[in-house]
């Protein structure tokens, strides 16, 4: 397999053995290629012609790659090159989704916002699927909103979808849902695992800490699993599938994820005898629940169509080649990081349900993600890694840290430059003016001054 497994990345970036194992001397080298290069006589007549004719291909005239490499690569090495084929795959399979399976309609495009509602309605039903996607002025809103190129949101969005859609939609065909659905935690939070509403809700998908509980998601001290990419999508996917058993409806259990099956229970009811969707009761659900629905069906066709409307993906935030090491042992972060040289935030980024950087592996085991190509040396410097749990995990298991490490990881502090303004505070932190305001006590938001400083809980 160590064999094996080289060769087909080898054999995928092209390398051919005659450009890496052409070992003659540089004076053979350039005679031959003298000879090769020098005007050859004229043929002579041939007297058969069966001696002139191209004589067969054989398995040995076939160009061979280089399968020396394969002995002499070293697991890191192999972990690299894996990774760069990783993302090479990834990044190539979001060009030939959106370039393949979603159209393009230059006339269309270039009728920009004159684009008539007839073709909205196209391109909704042309996105199959067992969600329906029904078009209306109110879905029309929030289309506008997710394709507004000036506002940036779209963008970053689908940068980070390049390294969190391929998880979430893995779990939803593995739970057997519409992989449509991926488009919930765009509207939730706008697919950032260190998202906090007002409320306490936390994660991708926003679960408040009474339901994550519910759904298997570990909340205390040390591990919120709310924000754990993985684990809060599988507990989404249960959730969303009692949902759609009660109500055998895909809006009406949409909307139940965001207001509760109670309050959808009740509009119902005063909906009245024959009201079945979500459409039916709109006008008796909670006001930010007659948004959500519509919200989701923006999104979705934001992300199908966002080249329509001039939108370019961002560089993925993350590295999308990623691998996950079972750890037993209590672990700093700091303890990988410094070991193996990867830099804190991207650990942090890539784990962020460990609150305080500590994977509190004591009575069981937990995940930590790396990134694949640094996967083998930490396999391999494992030993030196968990020797420097002293200098680490005493400090912060001090009950005297404890609290200031918690708030060092609760928030980020901004410093106002020249040219700030909150709205654009707002939108680099993927957070609302209002919340920035309620933060920080902030009467007036058109009133900063430079070198203030700004407060973003939970980024």
């Amino acid at each position: 397999m160590r064999k094996l497994l080289p060769l087909l990345l080898l054999f995928a970036f092209g390398v051919p053995q005659a450009a890496t194992l052409d070992k003659r001397p540089r004076k053979k080298r350039a005679k031959a290629q003298t000879a090769e290069t020098a005007p050859a006589a004229a043929p002579a007549p041939a007297a058969d012609a069966r001696a002139t004719a191209p004589r067969p291909e054989t398995a040995a005239d076939a160009p061979r790659y280089n399968d020396r490499l394969a002995v002499d690569l070293s697991p890191v090495q192999i972990d690299s090159l894996l990774a760069v084929w990783r993302e090479r795959q990834t990044l190539g399979a979001y060009e030939e989704f959106f370039s393949t399976y979603v159209g393009f309609d230059p006339a269309a495009a270039a009728a920009g916002d004159r684009t008539p509602d007839s073709v909205y309605v196209r391109r909704l039903r042309d996105l199959v699927s067992p969600v329906q996607l029904p078009y209306n002025y109110i879905v029309k809103g929030y289309i506008d909103r997710y394709t507004n190129v000036r506002s940036g949101t779209i963008s970053r969005i689908l940068g980070m979808s390049q390294y969190y859609f391929p998880l979430i939609e893995e779990e939803l065909i593995k739970a057997g849902l519409p992989v449509e659905l991926r488009a919930l935690p765009i509207i939730e939070s706008a697919l950032s695992p260190t998202a906090v509403s007002p409320m306490g809700a936390a994660g991708l998908w926003q679960f408040m800490p009474a339901t994550g509980k519910v759904y298997g998601l570990e909340v205390n001290s040390l591990v919120d699993e709310r924000c754990d990419p993985v684990l809060s999508t599988r507990a989404a996917c249960r959730y969303l599938k009692d949902l759609y058993t009660l109500y055998k409806d895909w809006t009406l259990a949409i909307a139940a994820y965001n207001c509760g099956p109670g309050n959808v229970n009740k509009a119902l009811a005063r909906a009245g005898d024959g009201s079945r969707t979500f459409w039916d009761i709109y006008d008796f659900l909670p006001r930010e629940t007659r948004g959500y629905v519509p919200a989701f069906i923006g999104a979705s066709y934001a992300y199908a169509y966002h080249k329509l409307h001039g939108i370019e993906f961002t560089e993925p935030p993350l590295p999308l080649a990623t691998d996950t090491i079972r750890v037993d042992r209590l672990l700093h972060l700091g303890q990988v990081s410094s070991t193996i040289d990867i830099p804190m935030e991207t650990l942090r980024q890539l784990n962020p349900q460990y609150k305080l950087d500590i994977v509190p592996a004591t009575t069981k085991t937990y995940s930590l993600v790396l990134p694949q190509r640094y996967v083998c040396r930490y396999i391999q410097q494992q030993d030196s890694i968990f020797a420097k749990d002293s200098a680490y995990l005493k400090e912060y298991m001090n009950p005297a840290n404890l609290e200031k490490k918690r708030q060092q990881r609760s928030g980020t502090i901004y410093t106002v430059k020249k040219g700030d303004t909150l709205g654009a505070i707002a939108r680099k932190y993927r957070v609302t003016t209002a919340q920035l305001m309620r933060w920080n006590g902030i009467k007036n938001a058109n009133k900063l001054r430079l070198g203030q400083k700004i407060r973003i809980e939970g980024r």
